[in-house]
């Protein structure tokens, strides 16, 4: 399934929904010219939203070509107005703007709605709307202010919907878009991680050939799964290069050394904590410290390949969340991660291999499964690459590192010991550069505020945060201070991504 991207906020996570039906995608720029759409042979296309209004100039466009290929289309929220805009409808302000939940009445002859009971609760976002129809299209749903809440001409095969199937605000949006894809476009649902296991392990087969490669492995789960991949593919000739920054978890270097030192691949451990602390030393900016990570990781790297031999490729564990907060096509940057937006111009490799590069987190857990990875690693808590550094706003100091790495620990410990370390998907603390008065022993203290973290996802581009007991809480809050000199408060943070990120820098 082809995925135009017109710069909606909920257009990754359509892809999402469109993956849990078994179907592949791929989101493409609205930009994505008609040769190359042909090229890729989609069983079907889906238009998303953005947030503008089509009817005016500036607002992004697609060729009314894309009508002619043949193929089943379906326009979710600004898709659905272009649709009806390109194809000789109207679209104008609404009297009445639609926000969040919204009664909606359904044809139940309709594709989309097939086997659905006639009235349900939709997610609308929009202030223009339908207000006449192309010709061949009849209304198929409708609310008390919106005639055309969706759209159908059956006989092209084309559909449109003014709310958010993806967002599970929608009921049966998921059965929705599943609709679309079977009963419209044929789809017949064979994409599992299984088929994507080996069509990748072939794909770099082919593409690495007799060459050798080089992997950045942290440990983490995206860099894991990417070298069970990669060792399946290609054997003894990858090599995985763990370069220690000295800004891990607590003894998360020597564990890493441990899962993979013996596991039979050729592993080289780094010990580099100094070096990154040196060109660290004074930086604050979150930015500039994610890109001086990047630059000095591939630099190492570089350093390493030349002591075993001509490396051609380099591979890394980028995911798609990465790389859309990163900023691709048209969209924002929200932040530049390490390993995508924080690399250098120039690298002494001959290509970059990104084999987790389409997955959202859930699925490259699914695919460690596949490869067979141990379950301990496959479900590790996610690290970001540049570790603690954009964990530790401010300055980065050798001490704030380490008073870090104890109060995380103790953090991740009490987690544990609570049994929810699977109920919480992500949880770590940041050392805030704010200071604040305490007593401690009758004593006055001027110490450190830290923040706990934790949140519950799916695919990480949206994030809930975690509702962790009070008594949980308790004990945390009091072992830290107990235990780790120069933090004398504890807060959590109860922000939902958006509008923040589950990372504080």
């Amino acid at each position: 399934m082809l995925i135009l991207d017109f710069g909606g906020q909920y257009n990754q996570l359509i892809a999402r929904r469109v993956r849990e039906c078994g179907v592949y995608c791929e989101v493409k720029s609205y930009k994505t010219s008609m040769d190359e759409i042909r090229a890729m042979k989609p069983a079907g296309i889906i238009f998303t939203g953005g947030p503008n209004s089509v009817y005016l100039e500036e607002s992004p466009r697609i060729s009314k070509e894309i009508f002619e290929l043949g193929l089943p289309v379906l326009g979710i929220c600004y898709g659905i107005q272009l649709m009806a805009h390109l194809l000789g409808g109207g679209v104008t302000t609404a009297a009445t703007s639609e926000y969040g939940k919204t009664k909606t009445f359904y044809k139940s002859s309709c594709a989309l709605f097939d086997g659905f009971p006639a009235e349900g609760i939709s997610w609308m976002s929009h202030t223009d709307y339908i207000d006449r129809l192309p010709e061949g299209f009849v209304s198929a749903a409708h609310t008390a202010d919106c005639p055309v809440a969706a759209m159908e001409n059956p006989a092209r095969k084309f559909y449109g919907m003014q709310f958010h199937p993806e967002v599970m605000h929608t009921e049966n949006g998921l059965k929705m878009l599943h609709n679309f894809l079977y009963k419209v476009c044929g789809c017949t649902g064979d994409w599992t991680m299984e088929s994507y296991a080996e069509t990748s392990v072939k794909a770099i087969r082919k593409k690495v050939g007799d060459g050798k490669v080089l992997l950045a492995l942290s440990g983490g789960v995206d860099s894991s799964v990417a070298a069970a991949l990669l060792e399946k593919a290609v054997g003894n000739q990858l090599t995985c290069i763990f370069v220690d920054h000295g800004l891990m978890r607590k003894n998360e270097g020597d564990e890493v050394e441990a899962a993979f030192g013996n596991s039979g691949m050729n592993f080289i451990r780094v010990n580099a904590g100094e070096r990154f602390l040196g060109k660290l030393a004074g930086v604050s900016e979150p930015e500039e410290k994610r890109k001086i990570i990047g630059e000095e990781f591939i630099r190492v790297f570089e350093e390493e390949a030349k002591k075993i031999g001509t490396v051609d490729y380099l591979v890394q564990g980028t995911i798609y969340p990465d790389v859309i907060e990163s900023g691709a096509g048209d969209a924002a940057v929200i932040k530049s991660h390490h390993n995508v937006g924080g690399l250098p111009d120039t690298v002494d490799f001959k290509e970059i291999i990104e084999p987790l590069r389409p997955l959202f987190k859930d699925e490259v857990r699914k695919l460690g499964l596949e490869l067979g990875l141990k379950e301990y690693l496959v479900w590790r808590q996610p690290f970001p690459g540049p570790g603690l550094a954009i964990r530790i706003i401010g300055e980065i100091t050798p001490e704030k590192v380490a008073m870090l790495q104890d109060a995380d620990y103790i953090f991740r410990d009490e987690i544990a010991k609570a049994g929810l370390d699977r109920d919480i998907h992500q949880y770590f603390a940041v050392l805030t550069n704010m200071r604040s008065v305490g007593v401690m022993g009758d004593g006055r203290t001027y110490d450190y505020t830290l923040a706990l973290r934790g949140v519950t996802t799916t695919d990480f581009m949206t994030a809930d945060f975690a509702r962790i007991p009070y008594d949980v809480l308790g004990s945390v809050s009091s072992r830290i201070i107990n235990e780790v000199k120069g933090i004398n408060r504890i807060v959590y943070d109860v922000t939902t991504k958006p509008p923040a990120t589950v990372e504080w820098e």
